[in-house]
């Protein structure tokens, strides 16, 4: 395995723990939303609201095929990669798949706070901000728990914590040496 995989809703700190992780380790880092901003030069909310998800959702498994064969990689899956089935199954086959997860309440309140999201990120339905997360993480979790190999709870955790457990788990299957 030279790979890590951090899937999970948004707001749950994928992409901040991804940069912790890949610093701790030296290896490259990819947010695939990031990514998909930089193929299709607009943001996701411009890509949704002019061409609809099914161009995002092509553009992210793009993103998600090129990655298969890269080494010493950490990857933040956008909340609704995990769509992406057949992609990250042949991903998982070559990393370790962490789900970070919080509860709907702690993703909702850091939702609100974050800026990026409130004016970056489009609605993923029709609904009101509390049904969309309750509707969706019903749908989702299902997923993110058939490909989890790492399940973390952030509620009540730092980013320096959840690295530290990553970590931990990394040198326990042997994946890395000792960090420094």
């Amino acid at each position: 395995m030279d790979k890590v995989l951090l899937i999970g809703f948004r707001a749950v700190g994928k992409t901040t723990v991804g940069r912790l992780l890949s610093r701790a380790l030296n290896w490259d880092f990819i947010d695939t939303d990031q990514e998909v901003q930089n193929i299709s030069g607009k943001t996701i909310k411009e890509i949704v609201e002019t061409e609809g998800w099914e161009t995002f959702r092509r553009i992210e498994k793009e993103v998600l095929v090129r990655l298969v064969d890269r080494k010493k990689i950490v990857i933040a899956l956008g909340g609704g990669g995990i769509l992406h089935q057949q992609e990250i199954k042949a991903l998982k086959s070559k990393a370790l798949v962490v789900w970070l997860k919080a509860s709907p309440e702690t993703i909702i309140e850091r939702m609100l706070k974050d800026e990026k999201t409130l004016k970056e990120r489009p609605k993923l339905t029709s609904e009101d901000l509390t049904s969309e997360v309750l509707q969706v993480l019903k749908l989702r979790e299902p997923l993110y728990r058939e490909f989890a190999d790492l399940s973390i709870d952030t509620e009540q955790k730092s980013p320096k914590e959840i690295l530290d457990l990553i970590l931990k788990q990394l040198k326990n299957q042997n994946m890395v040496g000792e960090i420094i």
